[in-house]
């Protein structure tokens, strides 16, 4: 129980300074989002553009429709073997990784213009929520399957969120702002999300038959 309030006040802790910073940024941007952007960005019509494109033609929206369609498959193997745990497991992973990809819906609350001309709203970053949220999924999924190789999955989560990030300044689509409080509000969405759905906290070694 006490794993778990710290985890719901972290979470809240988070999602408040999500929604706090999307007040913040509403308007004209500050000297950080013009110091990142002048540092980063500009480059969107050359090299580094193209090659941040092609990041985010595999780091983005897509991803979760990917990542679904993995869990479902997997619901349907462990179905078949009536591995209903698991099945349940997966079940509510799924449900995690779509309640933390509703925070994209913010654009519309805030409405804050891009760095360059470009459809939707800026705050928060939609590539950033939908690699991060599918990140915090696989972070959890493998905490309960694969704990010996959850180092890794966080090592590699990381690092895809941070270049899903920084390809949408490279490309000027995005404030600094922008790309941070997306990755803090999913972040704090699945600490919320994964307390309430019961997968977090994780129960070291009590294997996925304990989960209720």
């Amino acid at each position: 129980m006490k794993q778990a309030a710290w985890l719901l006040g972290i979470g809240a802790v988070l999602v408040a300074a999500f929604l706090l910073l999307g007040a913040l940024v509403s308007g004209p941007p500050d000297w950080l989002d013009t110091s990142v952007a002048h540092a980063l960005g500009g480059g969107w019509d050359g090299t580094p553009g193209r090659v941040a494109y092609g990041i985010d033609l595999v780091l983005g929206p897509a991803l979760p429709f990917a990542f679904s369609a993995l869990l479902i498959g997997l619901m349907v193997i462990n179905w078949r073997r009536r591995r209903l745990a698991t099945v349940w497991l997966l079940t509510r992973c799924f449900a995690l990784m779509w309640l933390c990809r509703t925070l994209s819906g913010f654009k519309f609350v805030y409405r804050r213009e891009r760095p360059r001309p470009y459809p939707d709203y800026a705050y928060p970053s939609g590539h950033v929520v939908s690699v991060t949220c599918v990140a915090v999924t696989a972070v959890v999924l493998s905490s309960w399957l694969l704990p010996k190789l959850v180092r890794w999955v966080v090592a590699v989560s990381a690092v895809l969120v941070l270049v899903t990030m920084v390809s949408r300044v490279v490309l000027d689509v995005h404030w600094c702002t922008d790309v941070l409080g997306a990755a803090i509000g999913v972040v704090g969405v699945g600490l919320l999300g994964g307390v309430g759905l019961r997968v977090l906290p994780v129960r070291k070694g009590a294997g996925v038959a304990s989960i209720s």
